[in-house]
């Protein structure tokens, strides 16, 4: 029997794949998020699984692999696609490869188009597939960077996805809207990009107006994943943090997720790192958050409770990250980051002090 697994990344919207064989206990992982590989590791210590292959679609531009962390954590061997670009590889895959685990195995095809290196991932009996950024639900991948080209994108899918059964469900590497799961006969039928009788002309005119943003992360993202995640800063060097739930970030910060923190803030102290006008803006604050702007911490710590965890806070995050580690050199052992700070904070409809509606 197959294990399957469906996780995913609230930050970068990204869906990871956890496959194992039951009988062995043998897995891999597809798409792993650099800052969910402690959630990842603990899924397949408490299945009992052991990871072989970490794989990656395709270098993402939206978050960093947690391809090198696991292969840290567990010894799994990463395997990227030949045309990726991407170093440090212990696999280099092509099309027509398979990546076994235990008895089952998953299939390699090679479907470029969003970049010049993308994969999907066919198991063996095609039931299941792993699009990437190639056909999403209802949607597909950009085209607009990294040798993006919607005209391979178009025969990709129609060669090497649409060919496979119509029952076969289809699994992308992101979807923003909340959906998990379509089939080859729904997307061949009702994607509005690619399906029914749309053409190749039609698609290509199609993607080349979306005039869509770069990911915001896509700077830090591409590099890192041309290096298969590979980090100076090593999280499984130290004893993690067992007082809340935290993922460690590529830039070496520990991030607490909003949920958590509303439900659990009279356990910690809260540090609102933003400047007086901003604290009593229209974001508004957090409630029981105390005030000590960025620029005024290191000379304010002593008024923190060295013994109790200290969560800081700012409008996006970014301020408090570096607050986070100005509290570390104080000596301050519990120090984390509100992933998102309060821009995330309210557009989750999560309470506050003050502000405007």
């Amino acid at each position: 029997m197959l294990i399957f697994r469906q996780l995913f990344d609230q930050q970068s919207a990204t869906y990871t794949y956890l496959l194992a064989d039951s009988k062995t206990g043998a897995a891999v992982i597809i798409d792993p998020v650099f800052e969910q590989v402690r959630r990842d590791a603990a899924l397949m210590e408490e299945l009992g699984l052991q990871l072989m292959y970490t794989l990656d679609t395709h270098v993402h531009a939206d978050h960093v692999t947690g391809a090198w962390l696991l292969k840290r954590r567990t010894g799994s061997q990463i395997a990227v696609s030949a045309s990726s670009g991407a170093k440090g590889a212990d696999r280099y895959l092509s099309h027509g490869d398979q990546v076994s685990f235990g008895g089952r195995y998953l299939m390699v095809r090679a479907t470029p188009g969003h970049t010049s290196g993308c994969l999907t991932f066919v198991l063996d009996n095609e039931t299941m597939a792993f699009t990437g950024d190639c056909v999403l639900i209802r949607g597909s991948g950009r085209t607009d960077f990294q040798e993006g080209d919607p005209h391979e994108m178009y025969r990709s899918i129609h060669t090497q996805i649409f060919t496979l059964p119509e029952s076969c469900l289809l699994y992308p590497a992101h979807d923003y809207r909340g959906l998990t799961v379509t089939s080859v006969g729904e997307e061949r039928h009702f994607n509005p990009r690619l399906g029914g009788q749309l053409s190749e002309n039609d698609f290509v005119g199609y993607m080349k107006n979306l005039q869509l943003p770069h990911p915001r992360k896509m700077d830090i993202a591409v590099p890192a994943n041309l290096e298969c995640g590979l980090t100076q800063s090593d999280p499984t060097a130290a004893a993690e943090p067992d007082w809340a739930p935290l993922a460690y970030t590529f830039a070496g910060i520990w991030e607490i997720e909003p949920n958590w923190l509303e439900e659990n803030a009279d356990a910690v102290q809260l540090v609102d790192v933003r400047e007086l006008v901003e604290f009593e803006g229209a974001l508004g604050h957090i409630r029981g958050a105390k005030l000590i702007p960025l620029g005024e911490l290191s000379q304010r710590v002593d008024e923190l409770d060295r013994e109790r965890p200290v969560v800081t806070i700012c409008r996006a995050g970014g301020r408090s990250a570096q607050a986070t580690l100005i509290a570390q050199q104080a000596g301050f052992g519990k120090v984390a980051n509100l992933a998102g700070g309060m821009l995330r904070w309210r557009a989750e409809g999560r309470g506050v002090d003050g502000g405007s509606a």
